[in-house]
């Protein structure tokens, strides 16, 4: 049974920093493809980041230059640092993940690419 848990949230001013984590336990974890996700309310979840088995990522255009997505496979552990946050960055922060050959079929950064999900740790930026 794939698990998934985030930890890291927080509340923080504009132009702070917050380092998100997901510890990950039930799979192979190195042969795998993880993401960070978002959602505010009222709103859609949006693909914020993603790494492929081979440590390539790709971000939503929003945060490019400001967030930061790896990996620790030995510890199992993915990570996302958020700098420069701002407002709109608010939300529930979820980690994903699947097979690559599941998530490399199509857009990594949406949704449906993704089978496993945490609990979400909440992230709020103050202006």
């Amino acid at each position: 049974q794939v698990q998934l848990v985030e930890s890291g949230g927080g509340s923080v001013q504009a132009g702070g920093s917050l380092r998100l984590s997901c510890a990950a336990s039930g799979w192979t974890y190195s042969n795998n493809c993880m993401g960070w996700f978002r959602q505010a309310p009222g709103k859609e979840r949006e693909g914020v980041a993603t790494i492929d088995s081979d440590f390539s990522t790709s971000y939503v255009d929003s945060v490019k230059g400001r967030f930061t997505i790896s990996k620790d496979n030995a510890k199992k552990t993915l990570y996302l640092q958020l700098n420069s946050l701002k407002p709109e960055d608010t939300g529930m922060y979820y980690c994903a993940a699947a097979s690559c050959r599941r998530v490399r079929a199509g857009n990594p950064l949406i949704k449906s690419a993704y089978n496993y999900w945490g609990q979400g740790t909440q992230v709020t930026v103050s202006s």
